[in-house]
């Protein structure tokens, strides 16, 4: 093994090429070696695989990263979109109604039951205030979308993992146009309803995203850091049949990434795609759902790290806030009054201040709308309804409120 010193640095690997690199990231080198094969197969979907790498520091790194593919504890997401399992839904309506409400996933027992759907390229991992809620039923392809069901109280933060996954494990790139290293991209949207089907989140440049594996790397002299961006918008994009001679650049995940504790504050913030630039205009798990994605009031954008081809493992994060009307002021006497509860029959509803309101739902333990009013006076007709445990949404022009009650 040859060494240079480089005043102070000892370089072990001159003619690799390592000695250009001044990130802070751990180089490896070449096509790592498999581990686990055929994790997911899928008729006309590309071979799941996982595997290790050694990096020059000695570091050991999981490809493409480590994930909860094949961990049953960690929560499945529910189907929007899945060829692989015939699940080849036309409308939201048609994928929510096969739900039974065994999906949700409880952070918060007093919570509303917050709906998101998520089209991701390829695998995601979702949590919930730290609390595990749904993964990727399909890990690289055939390319699906996903409904994921969780309740909690706002406010709430959201991590998700992104793995870009890769055929050539430890320099991201596959089979494609004729070439055996093809650098793929990745690529993620998703919008967040609440209980009366409002959107309170979309994916957007608000959101944190930082990067967690580079690939491939052809000249190591190219990825620079400015701060906590880890930039490769330089690095050369290209095809090749040969790829012994790529790099991947490699970083930790900070303990606790997927907590509400986690100060992301100095993370990068989300760059936004096109659906034209993702490539996602003859997909059915998006096409067949832009009533949600494509919101004519409330689109949302495609997210990712600053380099959607080169990055392969990336956590986004963002924060839902109990909604307020800018620059509106609560009347100090907004108390909501609800009566009786538990109640039979008839339920009279108001507010302290006499304020008139707008809309009311009400919804079972399943997150189902049973009762919608958008125009209320003061009663709500419940006869009809079992008994048992219900959730009350009553919204104003100043707030929206959530209200437990009981009938009996």
């Amino acid at each position: 093994m040859k060494s240079v010193w480089l005043g102070g640095l000892i370089c072990l690997f001159p003619v690799a090429g390592f000695c250009q690199y001044l990130g802070t990231g751990s180089v490896t080198s070449g096509i790592g070696s498999i581990t686990q094969s055929n994790l997911y197969t899928c008729s006309g979907g590309r071979t799941t695989n996982q595997g290790t790498i050694t990096a020059n520091d000695l570091s050991i790194w999981p490809l493409p990263a480590a994930v909860n593919l094949t961990n049953s504890s960690f929560p499945a997401s529910s189907d929007l979109y899945n060829s692989c399992v015939g699940a080849t839904y036309s409308t939201v309506d048609e994928a929510l109604a096969v739900l039974d409400g065994s999906d949700i996933s409880t952070i918060d027992p007093t919570g509303e039951v917050i709906t998101a759907f998520v089209f991701a390229d390829n695998y995601f991992e979702m949590y919930i205030n730290g609390i595990a809620v749904g993964k990727d039923n399909v890990p690289y392809t055939q390319f699906n979308s996903s409904i994921v069901r969780f309740r909690v109280n706002r406010p709430f933060d959201i991590a998700l993992l992104l793995i870009d996954w890769e055929e050539n494990l430890g320099i991201g790139t596959e089979l494609s146009g004729g070439f055996s290293h093809h650098s793929g991209d990745g690529g993620l949207v998703a919008v967040f309803k609440d209980e009366a089907n409002t959107i309170i989140a979309t994916t957007n440049n608000a959101w944190k995203a930082q990067t967690f594996y580079t690939a491939p790397i052809v000249d190591l002299s190219c990825p620079n850091e400015i701060g906590q961006e880890r930039l490769s918008g330089n690095c050369l994009i290209q095809d090749s049949n040969n790829g012994a001679a790529y790099f991947g650049l490699h970083w930790p995940r900070p303990t606790g990434w997927e907590s509400s504790n986690l100060d992301d504050a100095s993370w990068p913030v989300a760059t936004v795609f096109t659906n034209a630039q993702i490539g996602v205009n003859n997909k059915p798990a998006y096409t067949n759902f832009t009533s949600i994605f494509d919101d004519p009031i409330e689109d949302a954008s495609f997210i990712w790290s600053s380099n959607l081809v080169l990055d392969n493992e990336v956590i986004v994060r963002y924060r839902v806030e109990y909604p307020t009307q800018t620059g509106s002021i609560i009347p100090s006497n907004s108390r909501l009054e609800i009566f009786p509860n538990p109640a039979r029959g008839t339920v009279f509803i108001g507010f302290a201040d006499r304020r008139p309101i707008e809309q009311v739902r009400l919804f079972n333990v399943l997150g189902e709308c049973l009762l919608r009013e958008d125009t209320f006076g003061e009663k709500l007709d419940v006869s009809q309804l079992r008994p048992g445990l219900y959730t009350l949404f009553v919204k104003d022009g100043f707030t929206s409120s959530f209200q437990k009650i009981i009938l009996e």
